[in-house]
């Protein structure tokens, strides 16, 4: 008797699953906005316990997935490379947590949306790829958005909050980059690292039990929120193609400033509309000429 077909032996059901998950993906990575302004401490302080939730949730699910996979400690393994990724992973956070305290919501998610771009140039400085044409008009049409957008805080209080934005993202690239020339190394892991490092880091500057019940529960809810979107797209992207996951990822934009308007009431200036409009297209139709063409190359 012919066993029946089941979800992951159908692709059409595979590329679907893998969709949702890149999608819930990009919800949860959207809640960082309003669970960072949510909490009454201070910026490191939000840090650390970021890190230690998010190390012991991905803790978990790498030490799950070793053991599904039979890579045993292998998973475990970063060397130097890893190191090195988790150490620019770390400040690129620190950075994050800084620059939501500081300026909108909706400039630090638009701000950092351009990081494919960011990271574009520096692999041509680093490792010498070449920039297509797409992506140079992209990267010079998304530059004009945050150019519209910075320009806008000079003289408020929001200006440092963009310079941080600029800071995650190019070290966001950065680390992009480092994926890219150490494929080897267990990316996920030294994610979680990363998360840990900040953790250590902000227990010995700051005083991290100086919480309320209230804010350790958001607080809670941050490290998962963190570890669900990581692992939610490490296990999408493995079934969407690359170009189609990228462009899926663009919708952390709309959902990050929807929750800011709708939780934290947080409406953002004319300046961040209109950069975020110019960004958000830029990024849209780079990701979306790449889905086209990787369709029209699979058929």
């Amino acid at each position: 008797m012919q066993a029946e077909t089941t979800l992951t032996e159908r692709p059409d059901a595979q590329h679907a699953l893998g969709v949702v998950l890149v999608v819930c993906s990009a919800a949860a990575f959207g809640l960082a906005g309003i669970l960072t302004k949510s909490v009454n401490a201070d910026a490191i302080v939000i840090a650390c316990w970021r890190g230690l939730f998010g190390f012991v949730f991905v803790l978990g699910y790498v030490t799950w997935r070793a053991r599904r996979d039979g890579t045993g400690l292998g998973a475990f393994r970063l060397g130097w490379q890893g190191c090195l990724m988790a150490a620019v992973g770390a400040v690129s956070s620190l950075a994050f947590i800084g620059a939501f305290r500081n300026t909108y919501v909706a400039n630090v998610t638009i701000i950092y949306a351009t990081a494919p771009f960011v990271a574009a140039g520096l692999a041509y400085l680093i490792l010498r790829e070449r920039t297509r044409a797409q992506t140079l008009v992209a990267a010079l049409t998304s530059l004009g958005g945050v150019g519209i957008m910075v320009s806008a805080g000079i003289g408020t209080g929001n200006l440092f909050g963009d310079m941080l934005a600029l800071v995650m993202t190019l070290l966001s690239a950065l680390y992009i980059v480092l994926i890219r020339q150490f494929r080897d190394t267990p990316v996920v892991w030294a994610g979680a690292v990363s998360a840990a490092i900040v953790f250590f880091f902000g227990w010995l500057v700051a005083d991290p039990l100086a919480i309320t019940f209230n804010d350790g529960l958001l607080l809670f809810a941050f490290g998962l929120a963190f570890a669900v979107a990581v692992i939610l797209w490490t296990e999408g992207a493995r079934l969407v193609p690359a170009a189609e996951a990228g462009l899926l990822g663009a919708a952390e934009v709309p959902f990050a400033v929807f929750f800011a308007i709708i939780f934290l009431s947080e409406l953002p200036p004319l300046s961040s509309v209109i950069g975020g409009a110019i960004v958000l297209g830029s990024v849209v139709a780079h990701a979306g000429l790449d889905w086209r063409n990787a369709r029209t190359r699979s058929t």
